[in-house]
This record gives structure tokens, C-alpha cells and sequence, in this order.
């Protein structure tokens, strides 16, 4: 991993997701190590709990604004990924803002894993720890926000 670059990575999991994110990044532990990591607030709690190794840094709580704050980071370009495990079969309470959190993560080309079977891709993909192999995105969001300003 000499030419591994350090990467931001966010790190979401709805409640009955918890766990499954848990197992993942426990699978993973070892290639995720040289990263470094937000979270929404209980899932970096739990996932600090369980791997302190990590040192996740823990966001507010997802309703709470915690995934506005994810957001932000996008917006700021200090994320490079994002993981984010969603329960589809249950209703969401801050509906709106994983909507706009996905939103941004369109907007602005930032790699979204949403299940352990594109986690697993991000994670073995060449480009993943490697900013020079990802493709530029000149301007990213700011060129179709343009359009709106």
C-alpha cells in the first residue's frame, strides 16, 4: 500500500444497518486502516465502539443534522467516498435530507457505496486509495450549479 493515498471516507448506516455496516468494516478492517473516516453519530459511535482502531470521527445523529453535515463535507470537497448502507424497507423520518445527501453525491461525483456488494467494488477497484486513477470532474457540481445561479 506504499502508493496508497489517504482518503476521506463517510460512513452511514441506517438502523437495522448498523450491524451489516459493523460486519463490513470488520471484513475490511485491514484495507481501511490507512483511511481516515466521518460518520453519522450513532453509526460512528458503534463503529468506534467496535474498532477503535479507526478513529471515526462521529457527526451528529443522522435526523439531528448529521447528515447534513455529511453533506457539507461533500459540498466542500473533503469527502472521496461514501458509504452509505440505507434500510429501503423502512420509512425514514429525515427522509429529505438522505434524499439531499445523495443529492450531493451525484451532484458533486463523489463514489457512494449503498449495499456490501458495491462497498466490496469500491474497496477492490485500482482507483480506490489512488486520487491521480480517478478521472478529473472539472468543476463537479459547481458547473451544473451555474445553471441555477
Amino acid at each position: 500500500m506504499s502508493n496508497t493515498q489517504i482518503l476521506t471516507i463517510g460512513m452511514v448506516a441506517h438502523d437495522r444497518m448498523k450491524m451489516p455496516l459493523r460486519e463490513w468494516v470488520t471484513t475490511n478492517v485491514e484495507v481501511l486502516a490507512a483511511h481516515r473516516f466521518f460518520a453519522t453519530g450513532t453509526t460512528g459511535r458503534m463503529l468506534n465502539d467496535h474498532l477503535p482502531q479507526l478513529n471515526i470521527s462521529a457527526l451528529k445523529s443522522g435526523p439531528f443534522g448529521g447528515d447534513q453535515q455529511m453533506g457539507a463535507l461533500i459540498a466542500e470537497a473533503k469527502l472521496d467516498a461514501l458509504i452509505f448502507f440505507q434500510d429501503v424497507m423502512t420509512a425514514q423520518p429525515h427522509d429529505v435530507d438522505v434524499k439531499a445527501l445523495v443529492r450531493l453525491s451525484v451532484l458533486f461525483e463523489v463514489p457512494v457505496a449503498f449495499n456490501r456488494a458495491t462497498a466490496d467494488m469500491m474497496v477492490t477497484s485500482s482507483m480506490f486509495g489512488s486520487k491521480e486513477s480517478m478521472p478529473e470532474y472539472p468543476d463537479c457540481g459547481m458547473e451544473k450549479l451555474s445553471v441555477w445561479l
